[in-house]
């Protein structure tokens, strides 16, 4: 079987190089014959390549044009390049669930292993400093990025007067037009407002407002049971915060293996956060000291209310276009607002591009970073390629749930025939040597071939152990492929290894 899967792998190889393409592309599918070296016809020739947006996917691809040997502009309205995720988002996020971690820890975790404190007391300031240190480091650095690469940066809010001109008004006050005769809209997505409910970031606070609270509210509520919602939760949860989240759906995290989300959820509510599952919110009242919220069943019924300090509105995010006049140029969007391209990013208008949140597609940072980098490519006469199918995404909570490739149920759904492996991080020896072994890795994989379909893990260190299974799932491995590989002893990643041995074979250790 593992040479089946060495020939199997070396075929898929040898057809990518072949093609430079992949069959399995999720937008669309195409050919290397297809492309061309060369830009849109009409415009300056001032810059090869003008970005609208300096978040993830479009610094990303700023960098990568500039490499290429774009000559390139990025515009970013914020004066502070990273986006979101690095600004208001997946940073700072990612800070204050590491230090509230850490509190948490010594709290309950410390005194097991020998370690003890007469009084572990929370500083909020110098933990929300430590954040905003972190961020504002790596937006210095992206800024050095650009300077290395020779990127010219423009700090300023930019819409279009032409397919191949932008009017930007500068955070100083002027305004300057940039010419390019490729433009790429990077402006990433916005929090996704709920009728009759004004955020204030105080009371009421997006995922913005909940990375900057003065206080430690006594009652959090979370509207929204998705990746956002949990990790904030979290964070305020552990910090001492009486958490309630508030789900119109029937489960959390709809996208998630629906095995994995059970045991996800049950984890949470030993950490004490509570959940009221198919439940919207229909009224708001902030007249108060607090929030009252009235809720009812979404399928209709009888109402009741719940009363909060902070109410933590984080039901999904839109695309953000806002300002650009894409109607000024015709470029399409679908229903939701999102920009429509085609596989090489390109708008119906031929001279502008688009990546990242604003296009279909996971919304996601390392997705539009893929984007960026593809649609460069592309621009410069290469070819890209993103498969949405093999994007990871991760909850960073504790403990962490990462997946790649398919669900159980989405394996099902296609009618494929299927066998599942798992491994408990409680058979681990270096999670149980650390004591933190709660979790397990489930894969997925086709009965016939062993092709893996989709990984699963629960675990502390999730987000980094998924990884294998994507380089795994990109080039077509096999579940005994990953088993025959030597993983070091003692690590969290055998506990992979064993359960890709569950799937074709059977485990050692259990």
């Amino acid at each position: 079987m593992a040479m089946a899967s060495f020939a199997r792998r070396k075929a898929y190889l040898l057809s990518r190089n072949l093609s430079n393409t992949s069959s399995e592309a999720v937008r669309y599918s195409f050919s290397i014959t297809s492309f061309s070296r060369g830009f849109a016809s009409s415009g300056s020739d001032d810059n090869d390549v003008v970005v609208i947006g300096g978040g993830p996917g479009g610094y990303v691809a700023a960098i990568k044009a500039a490499q290429l040997g774009l000559k390139t502009t990025c515009i970013e309205k914020r004066g502070a390049l990273g986006g979101t995720c690095l600004n208001v988002g997946c940073i700072p996020s990612k800070a204050l669930l590491h230090s509230s971690h850490m509190y948490h820890e010594a709290l309950h975790s410390f005194k097991s292993h020998g370690v003890k404190f007469d009084n572990v007391q929370i500083d909020l300031p110098a933990m929300m400093s430590q954040k905003d240190k972190a961020v504002s480091n790596l937006t210095k650095g992206i800024e050095g990025l650009f300077k290395k690469n020779k990127v010219t940066y423009v700090k300023g809010y930019g819409k279009f007067v032409s397919p191949n001109e932008v009017s930007v008004d500068t955070i100083d006050g002027g305004n300057t037009v940039v010419k390019g005769k490729n433009i790429i809209i990077a402006t990433g997505s916005d929090v996704k407002s709920l009728p009759g409910v004004t955020i204030d970031e105080k009371k009421i606070v997006s995922s913005t407002g909940a990375l900057a609270l003065s206080e430690i509210p006594k009652k959090l509520v979370v509207v929204g049971a998705g990746y956002i919602g949990l990790e904030m939760g979290s964070v305020w949860g552990r910090l001492g915060s009486e958490i309630t989240v508030v789900e119109f759906g029937p489960d959390i995290v709809p996208s998630m293996d629906s095995e994995i989300r059970k045991q996800f959820q049950r984890s949470l509510e030993k950490q004490g956060m509570k959940f009221v599952l198919k439940t919207k919110v229909v009224g708001v009242d902030t007249s108060g000291d607090g929030v009252k919220l009235t809720l009812e069943p979404a399928a209709g019924g009888e109402q009741t209310t719940l009363e909060a300090d902070v109410v933590l509105v984080s039901a999904g995010r839109n695309p953000f276009t806002s300002g650009l006049d894409l109607d000024k140029i015709g470029v399409e969007t679908d229903k939701m607002g999102r920009i429509l391209v085609n596989e090489r990013f390109v708008t119906n208008v031929p001279s502008v591009h688009a990546i990242g949140d604003v296009i279909p597609g996971p919304m996601l940072a390392h997705k539009a970073e893929e984007d960026g980098v593809a649609c460069v490519e592309f621009i410069a006469g290469k070819v890209g390629h993103v498969d949405y199918d093999k994007v990871p995404g991760v909850v960073y909570t504790h403990p962490e749930v990462a997946s790649v490739g398919k669900t159980e149920e989405q394996v099902k759904a296609l009618g494929v025939e299927y066998r599942v492996g798992k491994f408990p991080f409680l058979a681990n020896s270096r999670a149980k040597a650390i004591d933190d072994a709660e979790g397990l890795v489930k894969i997925l994989a086709e009965k016939e071939t062993d092709k893996i379909l989709g990984v699963h893990i629960m675990a502390p260190n999730a987000g980094e152990l998924i990884h294998e299974a994507a380089i795994a799932l990109q080039y077509d491995a096999s579940s005994e492929d990953i088993a025959r590989v030597c993983h070091a002893h003692p690590t969290m990643s055998e506990a992979l290894k064993e359960a890709a041995m569950a799937t074709y074979d059977k485990a050692i250790h259990i």
